[in-house]
């Protein structure tokens, strides 16, 4: 998870817009980011999906139509979403959202080459789980 920095904009607003699949958030800088539901899934800060160091990230494919079922408050420094395919145990710090805001582009352009060089595409399936578990139960 990114680090919580003292810098980093507040959320003012946060709306969920689940017909189109975007977390609005405005930030205290004027900033307002509209970020796709799919890349927070595929981007998520959690240990399933970035792994526990280097290399050991778990490309996520068949995202496309995630949706958010909720949205809880973690303290006054996060928000931890429950995605539409189970998956919530990301924790999306206030700077965490705010880079995902601000990098779309690169964001997307990086998923969509690391998707090329695995040979598969946005809307492939996930590979099935291979049992072994991040040791975290």
């Amino acid at each position: 998870m990114a680090g919580l920095d003292k810098n980093t904009p507040t959320p003012q607003d946060i709306t969920l817009h689940g017909a189109s699949r975007v977390l609005e958030v405005g930030f205290s800088d004027g900033q307002t980011f509209r970020i796709p539901f799919e890349l927070m899934r595929v981007y998520s800060p959690s240990a399933e999906v970035q792994g526990h160091g280097p290399g050991q990230e778990v490309l996520q494919t068949g995202k496309r139509e995630v949706g958010i079922s909720g949205l809880e408050p973690v303290g006054n420094y996060a928000v931890q979403p429950t995605f539409s395919d189970g998956h919530d145990s990301g924790i999306f710090s206030w700077d965490y959202l705010y880079f995902l805001g601000s990098k779309q582009d690169e964001l997307w352009a990086d998923y969509n080459a690391r998707l090329q060089a695995a040979g598969v595409d946005r809307d492939s399936s996930m590979p099935e789980k291979s049992g072994q578990g991040c040791g975290s139960h």
